[in-house]
């Protein structure tokens, strides 16, 4: 049934699918079953006509987020909700509306079920944001996840406790295209808990190198030639880096950053507890000048970024964004970025180890939050 839903949409008009959509025929061959889960929401949105409302849309994407949840809880595997997202925004471009209203219905479905409106605390005094990211680099493995978007599932509304203390996380799924970026998208999800205070801790995670790494030093320019899911090329390069927009301005910063993190704790407890992968305090950054790795921030005055700690690609703009925003509302919460162990295609086990040593890492930091 969810085969025969996408594959009309794609027989009917594949012009009006993104690049992401177009994929969804390869990754259902690739991943067998792997939109049967979502066959509910799938034909809801069959059947909406120009009656339906916002809100009952809204009610679509979070019933898929829940199920997305629900699947990353029983099987370790954050791409069936990928796919899903991918699978409604063909059907939601196939139906008989007005452009506008179109437009809006999938937008507030994408906020939906990557689990922006949900992200509300009430379960402890303590309260921790996590972000994770989509798989990505699809052309290379239809299958990739990213252990990232599996830590983001799993660890939503869970209870992690330190030394008699408990936090509640909240986990959002970010997309890995430049646009969401260039709009605002980071910005529009933190702004209330920096300035309402509805948060102690900002992490935001992504897939890396071969450890966990903490970035110390996100720069403020994209150097990264790789595209997002959508094939964009932004035209940066290490040569020559370029500043992204915000809401059709560039971005206005310093050149670096450093991030607010616990690091001390969360190395240290990982150590500890013989936790399977090394966790480093990254303070490596390439300028216009060289690759360095500075001991403060002090030591890249005047320089240019071309990389941050965390590269040149959207996990170091995370970075960069997060906690740009955080200094400048004057907030005093933690914040800073996770690169996570890198796996080709999908590997469940490292993966499940991946997201044991973020709770880990997690639980050291909360004892230090006031």
């Amino acid at each position: 049934m969810c085969v025969s839903l996408v594959s009309a949409v794609l027989a009917n008009d594949v012009n009006k699918l993104t690049i992401e959509e177009q994929r969804l025929p390869d990754a259902e061959k690739a991943m067998t079953g792997l939109l049967a889960p979502f066959a509910k929401p799938l034909a809801a949105i069959a059947r909406l006509d120009a009656s339906n409302t916002l809100d009952q849309i809204a009610d679509i994407g979070r019933e898929g987020f829940n199920i997305g949840k629900k699947i990353a809880q029983q099987q370790a595997d954050d791409r069936p909700l990928y796919w899903f997202r991918l699978a409604a925004n063909a059907k939601f471009r196939s139906l008989d509306l007005p452009a506008e209203t179109n437009a809006q219905w999938i937008d507030s479905f994408e906020l939906e079920s990557r689990g922006f409106g949900t992200a509300v605390f009430s379960k402890a005094k303590k309260r921790i944001l996590v972000t994770g990211f989509d798989p990505f680099f699809l052309d290379r493995h239809i299958d990739q996840s990213n252990p990232s978007g599996l830590a983001a599932l799993l660890l939503d509304n869970e209870l992690l406790t330190a030394d008699g203390t408990s936090a509640e996380v909240q986990a959002v799924m970010i997309p890995v295209r430049f646009a969401d970026f260039d709009a605002g998208m980071i910005e529009k999800l933190l702004m209330p808990y920096f300035k309402y205070n509805k948060v102690d801790m900002v992490v935001t995670i992504s897939m890396g190198r071969d450890g966990f790494d903490l970035e110390r030093f996100p720069g403020l320019r994209r150097s990264a030639e790789a595209p997002g899911n959508l094939n964009v090329l932004t035209g940066a390069t290490s040569q020559a880096p370029l500043v992204p927009l915000l809401q059709g301005q560039p971005l206005r910063g310093p050149e670096f950053l450093e991030y607010s993190l616990p690091a001390a704790e969360m190395i240290s407890l990982a150590q500890e507890m013989n936790a399977p992968f090394p966790v480093t305090d990254n303070r490596n950054v390439e300028t216009l000048t060289g690759k360095k790795s500075p001991a403060s921030l002090a030591e890249l005055k005047g320089e240019t970024s071309v990389q941050g700690s965390g590269g040149g690609y959207l996990s170091n703009e995370i970075s960069y964004r997060s906690i740009r925003l955080r200094n400048l509302i004057g907030s005093r919460v933690p914040v800073g970025h996770i690169h996570t162990p890198k796996v080709k295609a999908y590997d469940k086990e490292k993966e499940l180890q991946t997201v044991d040593q973020i709770k880990l890492m997690l639980a050291a930091a909360i004892p230090t939050l006031h």
